[in-house]
């Protein structure tokens, strides 16, 4: 569809997520919904091969994969972060795991049951000039999502130690992915998703993050600066406060920038030196606005954000399935033709 604008060039990509300015501004997405790819291809993208396809005639560099539990660790709870599937509400009360009862009776998924098959498949079919990202995340998410918001809140305080194990159990689990993924050669990067603020600020005490997710966070990083490839960290909201954290853990990427909760300008005069932004157009003006609307805000990002390279051009989440198709073809668009460099 793009491929006058774009050659694909997954090294110019890899260059962008350490902070370095490439040839021009790569595109990224946390994910893109079922529907909107549909519209776009005129068939469903159900398979690895019409994946990549996909994925390289709208000018994308990379496929992002993710590994699958054989068990479903949402068992319970209403929340989803797989591309193919719809959106649906976290549970905010009570979860599956209230109790230690409830905690040693949860049929836990094993590492060995952890599926990789899509890795191998994708790496067998993608073109030399595009690259795997590997992704996954949730650490703190799940665990909360797990035992409700509210029951873990109270848990946080009641019941440290079940937090605590539940937190580690699935932090194991979520870790040997990484490891994993980061064995794989052909994996060019590591890419961890994990929701830990509001526009207001961020949803815990940062202690907690401190002392349960940081750690994680850091072995991640260490995977990647192992390797020698860039890291990517996902969270929506304001982290201003812990961003030097972040930074200090091994992040390289920062998404998706939400400008109800983080000015880009700011954080590139702040940051800019150290981390590659990723993102920052605004999902509700590509769902809502029109196609000029679009256009003019993407290239006020890309003046704020992309001087001297460090910005992959996005969304400031995802493309839901509520986005207009052709706002999002937009947005893609404007950045493939206006950002050469």
């Amino acid at each position: 569809m793009f491929s006058k604008l774009h050659q694909t060039n997954f090294e110019n990509l890899q260059k962008t997520l350490f902070n370095h300015k490439g040839d021009s501004i790569p595109l990224i997405e946390l994910g893109i919904a079922p529907n909107i790819r549909e519209e776009i291809a005129g068939e469903p993208i159900d398979t690895v091969k019409k994946e990549i396809s996909f994925m390289r005639s709208l000018g994308y560099d990379y496929l992002k994969v993710q590994p699958k539990f054989a068990t479903d660790m949402k068992q319970g709870s209403t929340s989803t972060t797989n591309d193919n599937s719809d959106r649906a509400w976290s549970a905010e009360h009570s979860g599956i795991i209230s109790t230690m009862e409830d905690f040693e009776k949860y049929n836990w998924p094993k590492k060995e049951n952890i599926d990789y098959s899509r890795f191998e498949k994708a790496n067998k079919l993608l073109p030399d000039d595009m690259g795997i990202i590997g992704q996954y995340g949730d650490i703190y998410t799940l665990t909360w999502e797990m035992m409700g918001f509210e029951n873990f809140s109270m848990l946080m305080y009641e019941d440290p130690e079940l937090v605590e194990m539940v937190f580690n159990k699935i932090g194991s689990l979520i870790l040997s992915m990484f490891e994993t993924m980061a064995d794989m050669d052909f994996v060019k990067v590591l890419w961890y998703s994990d929701d830990i603020a509001y526009s207001s600020g961020l949803m815990v005490n940062p202690d907690f993050y401190r002392k349960y997710l940081f750690p994680y966070l850091g072995k991640i990083g260490a995977l990647a600066k192992k390797r020698n490839i860039p890291f990517i960290y996902h969270s929506d909201g304001v982290l201003y406060s812990v961003l030097d954290e972040l930074i200090d853990l091994g992040i390289t990427s920062l998404h998706p920038i939400e400008p109800i909760s983080m000015d880009i300008k700011e954080l590139k005069n702040k940051y800019g030196d150290q981390l590659c932004l990723c993102g920052g157009v605004d999902v509700d003006i590509l769902s809502r606005g029109t196609t000029e609307d679009v256009e003019k805000l993407t290239r006020d990002i890309m003046q704020k954000a992309s001087p001297n390279g460090g910005w992959c051009g996005g969304s400031s989440n995802s493309i839901p399935e509520y986005c207009i198709t052709k706002n999002y073809l937009k947005m893609v668009e404007t950045i493939l033709k206006e950002g050469k460099y």
